[in-house]
């Protein structure tokens, strides 16, 4: 609720229904995932998905990126239930156009020990997106492992005026179980606090990121511009009439 970008958005309502509530019940749709459940330090978030029968989890307000606030959340959720947790997908709130679709090939790669972390990624389609520090750029190695983050325009294009694809980070990562807590224990590196960008902290430790390109059509809502923007296309939106 506290985002200095856009102050109380996850209660923004998009078509009559709040943002964190859009996301919530579309990753309800993920198949495979045994349970979903909200991660949230403030008390109005808290509240409200009880009130629609959700499940939620207090977490303390301390966090500065989502990845520690979600590692926190597991550790509760596993004291509190039976439940064995091995994959965990974080989404992040402001992700109200997040389509299940998009997982199908994530998961399985967690059937290979060596892989940890798995991001989706999508094609930055304007100059405009390009240059946006809310959007957060990666490029990769050949074998579409992440080799950095930035908020500033990656590849640089000051040297090359040919054509290159761009890509965006999606707040969308799963982790195995086991390295989220590993990364929670980490303190935050040099990079990630440069940018701002928690998946730095992976990479600067010598991990890997696997991303997974994605065509679905994303907007991680950071201004109210972008969420009018989503507003217009949830009205004609197929999966909001499944569970609006």
């Amino acid at each position: 609720m506290g985002a200095t970008r856009f102050p109380g958005k996850p209660m923004k309502k998009i078509c009559g229904m709040p943002m964190v509530e859009h996301v919530y019940k579309r990753a309800q749709l993920i198949e495979g995932v045994s349970s979903t459940y909200v991660a949230t330090c403030d008390e109005e978030i808290f509240q409200y998905i009880e009130s629609i029968g959700g499940n939620v989890v207090m977490t303390s307000n301390s966090h500065e990126r989502a990845t520690d606030r979600t590692a926190e959340a597991v550790q509760i959720i596993e004291k509190n239930t039976v439940q064995k947790i091995d994959v965990i997908i974080m989404i992040q709130g402001d992700e109200p156009l997040l389509d299940p679709r998009m997982f199908n090939r994530m998961l399985p790669y967690f059937l290979d020990d060596n892989i940890k972390v798995v991001n989706l990624m999508s094609k930055l389609q304007t100059h405009e997106e390009f240059i946006d520090s809310n959007e957060v750029k990666v490029v990769c190695d050949k074998n579409h492992n992440a080799l950095y983050f930035s908020r500033e325009p990656i590849p640089s294009k000051s040297k090359w005026n040919g054509n290159i694809i761009k890509f965006k980070q999606l707040g969308i990562i799963s982790f195995t179980k086991d390295y989220l807590l590993k990364f929670y224990k980490m303190p935050q590196s040099p990079l990630e606090k440069i940018e701002s960008i928690d998946m730095l902290r992976v990479l600067e430790n010598g991990e890997d990121i696997k991303m997974l390109e994605t065509d679905a059509v994303t907007i991680g809502v950071d201004t109210p511009d972008e969420l009018s923007r989503v507003e217009k296309i949830m009205q004609n939106d197929i999966l909001f009439m499944k569970y609006k």
